[in-house]
Parts: structure tokens; C-alpha cells; sequence
């Protein structure tokens, strides 16, 4: 096979899985954090290497904390400016 066209398959299939990753993401929100929380979970243990730690914290998704005292996360608590 030629090289030229080998490339070619490889980033035509890397634009495909880039692809069809943003539509997974886009379409099914939840389910891709959960997918990211278990690929991620098990490379944050003490035990694993700083650099597998390091790429966990990378594919891990960001926290979903309330803002709130309350834990709604409205930030509407407190004093209403004058």
C-alpha cells in the first residue's frame, strides 16, 4: 500500500471517531460522564503510578458541586444588591 494513501485512511478514520464522539457527547451527555467516571476511577487509585494518575484527572469530567449553600447551585442565596 502506498504511504500517501495511508495517511489519508488514517486521518479520514481519525476525523470519523473524532466525529462520532462529539455526536456521543452531544446526544447522550449523561452517559458519556458516566463512561469518563469509569474509564477514569480506576487510574486515580493511590496505588497506580503519578502518571496514570495524571491522565485519570485529564479523562475525568468536571465536578457537578452546587454553587449554594443550599446545593442548588442558583447562587440566588444571600443579600439582593440595592
Amino acid at each position: 500500500m502506498d504511504a500517501g494513501l495511508l495517511l489519508q485512511y488514517m486521518v479520514v478514520g481519525l476525523v470519523v471517531m473524532l466525529s462520532a464522539g462529539y455526536v456521543f457527547k452531544r446526544q447522550w451527555p449523561a452517559t458519556a460522564r458516566r463512561l469518563r467516571l469509569a474509564c477514569a476511577v480506576p487510574l486515580l487509585r493511590e496505588t497506580r503510578p503519578a502518571w496514570l494518575r495524571a491522565l485519570g484527572r485529564w479523562i475525568a469530567p468536571p465536578s457537578q458541586g452546587g454553587g449554594g449553600a443550599c446545593g442548588t447551585g442558583c447562587d440566588g442565596c444571600g443579600p439582593t444588591p440595592p
